[in-house]
């Protein structure tokens, strides 16, 4: 039996992943779950749970190091990309208390985190991008408009800094309008404007082990839940995801990881839209965490949390039919507030819904 932590317990990204863990039916081991806030925490179905400092807080650091000294873990998975950026600038003292893990290196984790530093990898390593403008002021903004707009001069706005759920993100075609965005953010010097994608987007999910590649799968998204609650539409929370695999996005996906590392080790989620020649265009890589979806590929059969246990504390490799998109195309995953995912094709939908 292994005593396994999974931080960030009771947020939505790594609720799926003790699910997924406690789903190993050929396992006995103590899922314990870390977290910052209380009322989260309590929602989380790990067997035992730990109220930590948020790592952005003062004793963080200490916190975590004598938790992992009193509870002697075996393993500690990491499932934000704030917490990881931080306890990676400390993981040999994190070593040294004997717990495993599994994540990439200091620089891949730093470059991916911030959201310019992996457009610049991605570029230089000839992978097809959209155009970025780092906008330090007014007149970097005015450039932005004349060269990155679209037909009707719109530009996509974002920030660089680590956070997730599009943060920052707006498409606007007015200058006063960006302007005024960008104030309220204080985001002068962390905002970059880029070429406006389509709004078709895929994601690829995957776990690598000392630069071999062990799983990955392709999903495609129908929608953003709560998208109206944001200004650009995307949140970062998908409402319906679909299982799809495609050649091309397998192959850019994995330029993308490679790009960042050149040794990809740990988790690696690439998301991708397309542009209005078709191309796929990573837009950052998710490193070494899941995605808040990972449960809907346990639920179809591929349980990636446990697989990247078993790689972590056993170097155990899965037995799949394939590495690349094991899972049968059209699988559905719909999600929705206080209420269950739900498992299920399009073909049980004509079956179960009514016309009226």
């Amino acid at each position: 039996m292994a005593k396994i932590f999974v931080t960030g317990a009771g947020s939505a990204q790594s609720n799926g992943v003790i699910n997924c863990l406690l789903m190993d039916k050929n396992s006995s081991d103590e899922i314990i779950g870390l977290g910052s806030d209380q009322y989260d925490l309590m929602l989380c179905k790990a067997h035992k749970k730990i109220l930590m400092p948020h790592s952005t807080k003062p004793g963080y650091k200490e916190k975590l190091l004598e938790v992992l000294s009193t509870e002697k873990p075996d393993m500690i998975h990491f499932q934000h990309d704030k917490e990881l950026f931080t306890a990676s600038s400390f993981r040999d003292e994190i070593v040294a208390t004997g717990v495993k893990f599994l994540i990439p290196d200091n620089n891949a984790i730093d470059t991916c985190v911030h959201k310019y530093k992996s457009w610049k990898k991605f570029k230089e390593s000839g992978i097809k991008v959209p155009e970025n403008i780092i906008i330090n002021d007014k007149e970097d903004l005015k450039r932005a408009f004349d060269e990155l707009g679209n037909e009707d001069g719109t530009i996509w706005l974002r920030a660089m800094s680590i956070g997730g759920g599009g943060k920052g993100a707006l498409p606007t075609n007015d200058f006063d309008t960006a302007v005024d965005w960008i104030n309220n953010a204080q985001g002068w010097g962390d905002f970059v404007a880029a070429e406006l994608l389509t709004p078709k987007t895929v994601t690829w999910l995957s776990i690598w082990y000392k630069g071999e590649l062990i799983v990955a799968q392709g999903r495609r998204r129908a929608g953003w839940a709560h998208s109206a609650l944001s200004p650009s539409g995307v949140t970062g929370v998908t409402k319906v995801g679909e299982t799809y695999a495609d050649s091309v996005v397998d192959e850019i996906a994995q330029n993308a990881c490679k790009a960042v590392s050149a040794e990809p080790n740990g988790i690696y989620g690439v998301d991708m839209a397309y542009d209005k020649d078709g191309i796929p265009n990573p837009t950052e890589i998710n490193i070494g965490r899941f995605f808040t979806t990972v449960e809907f590929f346990a639920q179809g059969g591929v349980n990636m949390p446990v697989i990247l246990k078993n790689l972590c504390l056993y170097g155990k490799k899965p037995n799949l039919s394939r590495k690349l998109n094991p899972l049968p195309d059209g699988l559905l995953w719909l999600r929705a507030m206080d209420v269950a995912p739900l498992l299920t094709t399009q073909e049980e939908m004509k079956r179960t819904l009514i016309k009226a």
